[in-house]
């Protein structure tokens, strides 16, 4: 299995950026993807989910109405559009999923929001 992120960078307050999570070595279109971040000092945090056909999403409620994720099941890829960019989004966002009793995360892309 794996997970690799991009897409992430520095953006003023305001700003949008679209992350990617390209998926390997599992059925991808089987399975629910998440995308988590940590910010420096803090615990990591589920941001938002989808369900395995897109159907159904969720998301915390510090990012709802900003945050849109979305995937990609011909291309194995989960996205996360964050619009409306704040200074206290920025930290490394992770993609992950849960195979059985196993979860598998990204490498990690590190989002700064900043003027």
């Amino acid at each position: 299995v794996q997970l690799v992120d991009s897409g992430g960078g520095l953006v003023q307050p305001g700003g949008s950026l679209r992350l990617s999570c390209a998926a390997s070595g599992f059925t991808f279109k089987q399975y629910t993807m998440n995308w988590y971040r940590q910010a420096p000092g803090k615990e990591r945090e589920l941001v938002a989910s989808i369900s395995v056909t897109g159907s159904s999403t969720n998301y915390a409620d510090s990012v709802k109405g900003r945050f849109t994720i979305s995937r990609d099941n011909v291309k194995k890829t989960v996205y996360l559009q964050m619009n409306s960019l704040k200074p206290n989004d920025t930290a490394v966002y992770y993609c992950n999923t849960r195979l059985g009793d196993s979860y598998y995360w990204g490498q990690g892309t590190q989002v700064t929001v900043s003027s």
